[in-house]
């Protein structure tokens, strides 16, 4: 890079930097992990250099993608996992790892947004966009993470529910998982770390409970390697896969990476450290998906093995699923029902927590509100938590109803993931955002075809789902209003974010000035 530009970039930077410290930022300073002086002799004059590798960096640097993994693992995810294995079998592990990959693509972006310009995207988002795009785009953020924020909490619930032995019903269940929300603020009040460790212990229990599970059923070793290398798709298994892609990008999540990775004291001011920082948090972020990964392997190869070619394949959700496991391998030393809804409130639990975490960010940077944290979540909280003891006393009773209820909230997720992706994609190509660490050409190119591929296989689910269920003039015509304002959004957002080559600028201006 010519020393012209590294100036320019380090001025940016600087300028940046200050521009921050007069707003407020997603994280207080003293609240910071401090990376500066952490396993280094000196300090180095040199703002392009990049420190040599090191262990107890990166150990520094590690936590932000553990978060960030934990949406890959919440129970919508599971439900996704434990269908595609129980009706497809293990066809569909090579989607699994090619969606996880992806996945992992997106946030990385996420990431190097929030590092390289020390905001996340929803303050980026309120500062590129007019006042109604951007109360837009926060309207359909929120909804999103209401819907996510559904199935979590109605996961917790299930789990508390077979834990108690149906002691405890649903509705209670929702009311000790909001519960929550105090914990989280109790330990926010400790310190980032302290937070990070408890999302390991639940990654942890996670990754246990379903690996007991896995080897408990012990599933096909040949057939699962098969499945993972050899890429297979039928037009029986076609929604399974929507579901598997669809999950993997979960709108709320692309804000929360952002401003996760502002949780470390780096020196914005020096190219050399932002290279640092992304260089580690490239690293956590692969590990914590590597790890994510095998927990999906997990429960979707115990349900391939279990039930692929049932006559009970296409009943089983998360409600059901552990009892029919239980009714398969019987109590055993500690009965396998139990042991699924441990795993299951782990990951409950856990992504209604990075919900409420990611709802403060969101209302804080599109609406630039100036409350304090606790007030923050507490809002964010009750958003989520009234319509979902709304739907546990509704569904209660009926879990066919709790299935047809999921596959909404999919839906309405699936609606959402353009209003993340496009302004992700469009802030991450410019140069007056980014400076030199705006993507290449080849990212770039890459990143839209995950997109474009992701935002049709969600299209497809919507269609699918809306095809079923519009009848009648009045509602086709709301329907299709509504699609042909969704469009011409997304198209505005596009459009956005189009830079057009400096010699087709000049043309345009001095075509102006002739006229």
């Amino acid at each position: 890079m010519p020393p012209h530009d590294e100036e320019e970039h380090h001025q940016l930077l600087a300028d940046r930097l200050l521009n921050s410290n007069e707003e407020e930022s997603a994280y207080d300073y003293s609240d910071k992990v401090h990376i500066i002086g952490v396993d280094e002799e000196h300090n180095d004059d040199d703002f392009t250099k990049t420190p040599p590798f090191s262990w107890k960096k990166l150990w520094a640097f590690t936590g932000p993608g553990f978060l960030m993994s934990i949406a890959f693992l919440d129970p919508g995810n599971l439900e996704g996992d434990l269908q595609a294995g129980a009706i497809a079998g293990y066809s569909l592990l090579w989607l699994l790892f090619w969606a996880t990959a992806m996945g992992l693509l997106v946030q990385l972006l996420a990431a190097r947004l929030g590092v390289a310009t020390s905001k996340h995207l929803a303050e980026l988002c309120r500062d590129e966009y007019p006042k109604w795009a951007r109360l837009l785009l926060w309207v359909m953020t929120e909804l999103a993470l209401i819907g996510a924020d559904i199935q979590e909490v109605i996961g917790s619930a299930i789990a508390i529910k077979i834990l108690s032995r149906g002691f405890l019903p649903l509705w209670s269940g929702v009311v000790i998982t909001a519960l929550d929300c105090f914990v989280f603020l109790f330990l926010e009040n400790y310190g980032v770390r302290k937070l990070e460790a408890l999302f390991a212990v639940l990654i942890a229990v996670m990754a246990v409970s379903f690996a007991w599970m896995f080897g408990e059923t012990k599933p096909n070793g040949v057939e699962l390697l098969v499945g993972v290398v050899v890429p297979k798709l039928s037009s029986k298994t076609i929604k399974q896969a929507v579901g598997i892609v669809g999950c993997v990008i979960m709108p709320h999540n692309v804000f929360l990476h952002s401003a996760l990775v502002q949780s470390r004291d780096i020196d914005n001011r020096k190219i050399g450290r932002v290279r640092e920082a992304l260089k580690y948090y490239s690293i956590e972020s692969t590990i914590a998906l590597a790890i994510s990964f095998m927990i999906n392997l997990f429960v979707t190869t115990v349900f391939a093995k279990s039930f692929y070619g049932s006559e009970i394949a296409n009943s089983i959700g998360l409600e059901n699923a552990g009892q029919y496991l239980q009714d398969k391998y019987g109590g055993g030393s500690f009965p396998i029902l139990y042991i699924w809804a441990i795993g299951l409130l782990a990951a409950g639990q856990s992504s209604t927590i990075t919900g409420t975490y990611a709802g403060q960010f969101i209302m804080g940077g599109f609406l630039h509100m100036r409350l304090k944290k606790w007030q923050r979540a507490l809002i964010t909280r009750s958003c989520a938590i009234v319509p979902t003891l709304i739907v546990a006393l509704a569904f209660d009773t009926s879990e066919k109803s709790l299935d047809v209820l999921n596959e909404w909230l999919n839906v309405l997720q699936c609606v959402q993931i353009p209003f993340a992706l496009i302004p992700l994609l469009c802030l991450v190509s410019r140069e007056e955002i980014m400076g030199i660490f705006k993507i290449g050409s080849t990212i770039k190119v890459i990143s839209w075809l995950v997109a474009v591929l992701v935002m049709l296989i969600n299209g497809y689910l919507l269609m699918d789902s809306l095809s079923s269920a519009v009848s009648g003039m009045l509602f086709t015509s709301v329907v299709v209003a509504f699609t042909g304002a969704y469009i011409a959004f997304i198209v505005y957002l596009i459009s956005r974010g189009i830079t057009f080559p400096n010699w087709f600028v000049k043309h345009k201006s001095s075509s102006s000035i002739d006229n």
